[in-house]
């Protein structure tokens, strides 16, 4: 069982027109509801957990885990609910519990699901690729504009590349694909402490 009580279930909002999804750690599985759909999976039944981070505005990250299970739709497990059209609620401290208490059941009910970070190689390569090739082109129009003695749009070119580092490089940084454990899971990929 888990030491904290209030981990075992956990509730937000995809959007604000949307009906909010709940999730519970019960003993006979992962009880979840979304709207009129809700259902039970057995911990033995889920067959691949990821969890991920999506940028969020400037200032903040939104952590995903996803579960897949042929007995259920995938699920979608969000640190952030939606409040109004703009605005929504960081849930880091409980989603956080959460997801930790969900891999403790994994690993308790000796779960064989595949638990993958990050994003898909398929698309993590071609996007570093892209955003290499993106920086480079930064960095040739900053030359160019320097050349031309254009300062102020070399200023402007910089800091909208340092704006482009920060945000999608943090998004190939932190999302790198690879595989983890029930018991060891990613640092990056949840939500700090």
């Amino acid at each position: 069982m888990d030491d904290n009580p209030s981990a075992s279930s956990y509730s937000y909002k995809p959007s604000l027109f949307g009906l909010p999804s709940h999730f519970e750690l019960t003993a006979n599985g992962l009880s979840w509801s979304s709207g009129r759909r809700a259902g039970v999976i057995p911990y033995g039944a889920i067959e691949r957990v990821r969890i991920s981070f999506r940028p969020s505005g400037l200032l903040g990250r939104t952590y995903l885990t996803e579960i897949w299970s042929s007995s259920a739709p995938k699920l979608t497990i969000s640190s952030q609910s939606a409040k109004s059209m703009v605005e929504k609620t960081n849930q880091a401290a409980p989603y956080r519990a959460f997801v930790e208490a969900l891999h403790r059941r994994l690993g308790a009910a000796g779960s064989k699901a595949q638990m993958v970070g990050g994003i898909a190689p398929y698309l993590y390569w071609p996007g570093v690729a892209i955003f290499f090739g993106v920086v480079a082109s930064f960095f040739v129009l900053i030359l160019r504009a320097l050349q031309t003695g254009t300062f102020a749009g070399a200023l402007f070119i910089s800091a909208f590349l340092v704006l482009f580092v920060w945000q999608i490089g943090g998004y190939f940084r932190w999302n790198h694909p690879g595989i983890y454990n029930a018991d060891a899971l990613p640092p990056d990929l949840l939500p700090p402490l």
